[in-house]
């Protein structure tokens, strides 16, 4: 293999940034930043107590009045500008991406342009937000709408796109005119700070843009969302740990974008274009290494091509080169860490002791670093738990199916609705499909969805609000009626 890029990270922000200040965090020992491809430590950052988190928010509410009154022209000309600076260091995002998440450098560049892409996108619509005046039906008045800034946010991303996820909250909050404080997740902190200095130099103001790390997540964002002074409340990650956040968010009856998790159902029906739905599976399947709330988890093939699809499935799989995601030769990176590694295993397990084949892969590497192969399993049946849950991992489980009214019943028997993949060269049965499953986004005859410029968010236990489109900017929004009479 070449040899895998590098990183300084002595250059690196490492501290907190509370209010245009780089600063020590009180919450006790420093957080460690594990490299997954070699399971050791590239940094250390910053652990914020409450008190931090308290601080942040005082100084995201200090000037949450100014920013809010900054022309949306100016806002735009700094979201642009981060767009530019990110763009021009794409690779040094990169390289710092795949370091500590561990996906490979396409997966990785990838992300980056997707995520300045929110900034440029954003820098577009901060100037297009607009209200109406339209008469009452009864025409002794005006109704005058106009959208003002919701205020203080509090922004909570994951690990597995430390940028991305960062750039699609940020973006739109900084558009709206509101101020915000960020707490990324403590496996990916290092990119996250990293977008937070670029921000500083292109002209945030200090306190716009605030950020904590910490071990303490639950007892600090819990703390954050009691504050009066927070009006919005932005997460991505669990189910599970989302409905905890709603909880703490109805103390103060806060706005609430969720992007929870999913269980994506990949439908092949037989008139499929196969090389085309093949690639769309890589795609949708592999987009970093499995570790996606939008990817397949659920692969069904209608029986009249699955034993060619899961052959030749199995066949691309087995080719990919898994190695260090820094490493420009390497096609699949390492899983995040152990514990993800174990959980993969054992749905790979408890599927084949409900009848599933393995077709390729199937274990774990013997090698430093938290590597699964990929891997390809076939007749897997129902109730696998698999089928059930997200995996997170490089595994493709293929289910049979012969009838197009079993397999939508199939796809929407979960509590999940985050997106669907349906390939046919019948646009009809397509749209049909498309508009029977219960999902909040579909690819039809594609295995990407995502996009700056499109609505991305789910529907059931998937999650609230959509970011991303004309939509996202208005999530950090309230619509404020004027009754006008003259």
């Amino acid at each position: 293999m070449s040899q895998a890029h590098s990183v300084d990270f002595s250059a690196l922000p490492t501290d907190l940034l509370i209010g245009g200040t780089w600063r020590k965090g009180n919450g006790g020992e420093a957080i460690e930043v594990i490299d997954p491809a070699s399971e050791t430590v590239l940094a250390s950052v910053a652990n914020a107590s409450i008190e931090d988190g308290i601080a942040a928010v005082d100084a995201a509410s200090a000037v949450a009045a100014a920013w809010a009154a900054t022309p949306p022209r100016q806002r735009g000309e700094i979201l642009r500008r981060a767009y530019e600076l990110m763009m021009a260091r794409s690779e040094h995002f990169a390289v710092l991406i795949a370091l500590e998440n561990g996906k490979a450098l396409p997966d990785a560049r990838g992300e980056v342009a997707y995520a300045a892409e929110f900034f440029r996108w954003y820098a577009e619509e901060a100037v297009r937000v607009s209200g109406d005046i339209t008469p009452s039906p009864s025409g002794n008045y005006r109704i005058m709408v106009q959208y003002q800034p919701i205020g203080v946010s509090v922004l909570v991303t994951p690990w597995n796109f430390p940028a991305a996820m960062a750039t699609r909250k940020i973006g739109p909050a900084l558009a709206a005119g509101c101020t915000c404080i960020l707490k990324p997740a403590t496996e990916t902190p290092l990119t996250a700070l990293a977008v937070a200095q670029l921000l500083e130099e292109a002209g945030v103001p200090p306190g716009v843009v605030n950020v904590v790390t910490t071990r303490s997540a639950g007892k600090v964002v819990g703390a954050m969302l009691r504050d009066p002074r927070v009006r919005k409340l932005s997460f991505t990650g669990s189910t599970e740990v989302g409905r905890i956040l709603l909880r703490e968010a109805s103390h103060q009856v806060l706005n609430c974008s969720m992007e929870l998790g999913g269980n994506a159902p990949f439908i092949v029906f037989e008139d499929a274009d196969i090389d085309a739905a093949l690639a769309g599976a890589m795609i949708a399947k592999m987009r970093n290494g499995g570790e996606a709330c939008t990817a397949a988890n659920r692969i069904y093939v209608h029986s009249a091509i699955y034993d060619r699809f899961a052959e030749q499935l199995a066949e691309r799989m087995s080719q990919l080169v898994v190695g260090n995601g820094a490493d420009p030769d390497s096609q699949c990176g390492p899983l995040i860490n152990m514990a993800a590694v174990d959980k993969v295993q054992e749905l790979v397990d408890g599927a084949v002791s409900h009848g599933a084949k393995i077709v390729t892969g199937g274990h774990r590497l013997n090698r430093p670093g938290f590597f699964y192969a990929p891997t390809v399993l076939r007749d897997v049946q129902k109730g696998a738990k698999m089928l059930e849950e997200e995996i997170f991992g490089p595994v493709a489980p293929l289910v049979r199916f012969s009838d197009e009214d079993e397999v939508i019943e199939a796809a929407n028997a979960t509590e999940y609705g985050l997106v669907s993949y349906v390939f046919t060269s019948d646009l009809a049965r397509g749209l049909r499909v498309s508009d029977r499953l219960e999902s909040g986004m579909v690819g039809l005859n594609r295995g990407l969805v995502s996009d700056p410029a499109a609505p991305f968010g789910g529907v059931k236990a998937s999650g609230l609000g959509r970011e991303g489109g004309q939509h996202g900017i208005l999530e950090y929004m309230e619509a404020k009626y004027t009754a006008l009479a003259w």
